[in-house]
């Protein structure tokens, strides 16, 4: 019994879990929609919301913050988030992020999802 445990490992360790979340993070912001299994879209969610609100205060420390966890290499997605989505979303308490399940792109059937920004 899954007792307690409220994470997907997504067969991964903890370390290439967290590098997989980042990447999807960035390529979730600069393209502002990606197609991904519906387990790492609901995993990323999360991930992504607690990086839209904090980067709402738009402080220098903000900027460090979402840097920080977006890891090395995300100036352009630490800037988009700043500068174009969290005006976007200034007034909007929560939600920034919807997935919507698509129908068969590859060999599985009902295995993929998109998620992207709401409007």
């Amino acid at each position: 019994m899954r007792h307690h445990v409220n994470k997907r490992t997504l067969n991964r360790d903890r370390r290439q879990r967290t590098a997989l979340l980042r990447s999807l993070a960035r390529s979730l912001v600069i393209h502002e929609g990606i197609v991904t299994t519906i387990a790492k879209a609901k995993e990323l969610r999360p991930f992504v919301e607690r990086l839209v609100t904090t980067s709402k205060k738009n402080s220098v420390a903000s900027r460090r913050d979402v840097s920080t966890i977006l890891g090395g290499g995300a100036a352009i997605a630490v800037k988009k988030l700043h500068d174009t989505l969290a005006p976007r979303y200034a007034k909007r308490p929560g939600g920034y992020v919807r997935i919507v399940r698509v129908g068969r792109i590859g060999k599985r059937v009902g295995e993929n999802a998109r998620i992207e920004f709401v409007q």
